[in-house]
Order: structure tokens, then C-alpha cells, then sequence
């Protein structure tokens, strides 16, 4: 068996997406969904009734985000291939957003995790409050 060099152990690791790796190119997608907005987008439109929203309404439906900060994450949702945009022209230009095939099946996830935040944040809290006391205690 050959000896390898390091470089070529990390570029054997990357080839296999370990995300434990530092350089592994998966660390940067995890980054990318880990954001609270994108779990939130996604959420919303895995909730939609016909499947997509308009620009407005997923700011609506996500109170806080900025548009900015909305039109960021949907643009790098549709470069991901996570969303599909669709214009219409019409007075004033329509725009829907929808998951992909691809964004469903992370949607269903990050879904899944906003539902455990809902029901399990006041547990949490307590336990937050716990540790709270206890570390000012000593």
C-alpha cells in the first residue's frame, strides 16, 4: 500500500464529504441551511397552501427579517437550487417562490426542527433558568 502525503488524505476525505473536515466544500452548505431565516423560509413554504408564496407574503409570514435580509436568503436558496422563483407580468410583477424537489426534502427536516423548538422551548427555558441560578450561585 502506498504512503500517502496529507494533502492527499484531506483530498481523499473531501472527495468523500466528511463535514467534520475543515475544508470538506459540505461545511459551507451546512452553514448555509443552519441560518435561522433559511429554516424559516422553508418552513413557510413547505406550509403553503398551493406550494408557493408570493415575495410579500413569505415577509408577512416571517416577521422580523428585513427585505434585504429576505432577498438575500431567496436568492441563495434559488442558486442552490433549494427554491424556484417565477415572475409574471402583470401591474405590479408577481413574484412566487416555491421549493424545488431538492428544497422539499431539506424543508421537511428544517420543519421538523422548528416544531421542536416550538414544543420544547419552555422546557429549555427552565433548564436555561436552572444553569442561570446555579452558575450565579457560585
Amino acid at each position: 500500500m502506498a504512503t500517502q502525503t496529507a494533502a492527499a488524505r484531506r483530498e481523499d476525505v473531501r472527495a468523500a464529504y466528511d463535514a467534520f473536515v475543515k475544508e470538506c466544500p459540505t461545511t459551507q452548505l451546512l452553514a448555509r441551511i443552519s441560518d435561522k431565516w433559511v429554516g424559516l423560509i422553508l418552513s413557510a413554504l413547505g406550509e403553503a397552501e398551493n406550494g408557493s408564496m408570493r415575495y410579500s407574503e413569505i415577509g408577512r409570514k416571517i416577521p422580523g427579517v428585513s427585505q434585504k435580509m429576505l432577498t438575500q436568503t431567496l436568492r441563495s436558496l434559488e442558486r442552490d437550487g433549494i427554491v424556484t422563483r417565477s415572475v409574471t407580468a402583470s401591474v405590479p410583477v408577481r413574484v412566487d417562490y416555491r421549493l424545488t424537489e431538492l428544497g422539499g426534502s431539506l424543508g421537511c427536516l428544517l420543519s421538523s426542527v422548528k416544531r421542536w423548538a416550538e414544543n420544547h422551548f419552555d422546557e429549555v427555558s427552565a433548564h436555561r433558568t436552572a444553569y442561570d441560578e446555579a452558575a450565579s450561585a457560585t
